[in-house]
């Protein structure tokens, strides 16, 4: 399972934003004056541009550039708007419903939980953080992490839940209730950009 293991922060500083709301990610400092010398602002090109935005919504959901194209190639196939469609795709893996519900704090602790095995879909074990949810499908968490569940809940108070899943806390259930829509991702991406980009 190929999976990015360096500096998470490196990452947020290359593309610009933050790509976790974590206080690390999030605080201005970080961002804007990396390492002992400073940001040297450049100025990019449109193809610097449209890359820019493509590896800002890769590392947000921890993709990989291969798995990454196979969505883009993917949503290209199914009518209607390509950018919409790839959004789509991409929020709706499971590590991402994870992440949105607050089962977890960011995509790679969303996205171990689900490889270890402590997440259900439908009653059934799933391990593959890529796996990808239907409306109507219900994601479960193991008995055994829900005292882990319960941490990550706390320490995210007054995480918003996305409207287009449904979040018990009492039994740590969500249930996918509709597809999610652009002004529901609550994340800053021109996806026309990273359509331009693969053409």
């Amino acid at each position: 399972m190929a999976r990015y293991t360096g500096p998470k922060l490196k990452l947020s500083r290359r593309v610009g934003v933050p790509i976790v709301d974590l206080p690390k990610h999030t605080s201005k400092r970080a961002l804007v004056y990396p390492g002992m010398h400073g940001f040297r602002g450049r100025r990019l090109r449109a193809f610097g541009i449209r890359l820019n935005e493509k590896q800002k919504l890769r590392y947000h959901y921890g993709v990989l550039e291969r798995q990454f194209r196979s969505y883009v190639e993917e949503a290209a196939r199914r009518p209607g708007n390509r950018g919409e469609t790839l959004m789509q795709l991409l929020e709706r893996r499971l590590d991402n419903v994870v992440r949105r519900a607050g089962l977890a704090r960011s995509i790679w602790a969303a996205r171990q939980l689900v490889a270890h095995g402590h997440v259900k879909v439908n009653g059934r074990k799933t391990d593959r953080p890529s796996c990808m949810l239907r409306v109507g499908d219900v994601v479960t968490v193991k008995e055994k992490a829900h005292k882990l569940v319960r941490e990550s809940l706390e320490s995210l108070a007054g995480h918003e839940v996305a409207g287009w899943i449904e979040f018990n806390p009492s039994e740590l259930t969500v249930k996918i209730v509709a597809l999610p829509t652009s002004d529901q991702i609550p994340f800053d991406i021109n996806a026309n950009l990273i359509v331009e980009f693969y053409r």
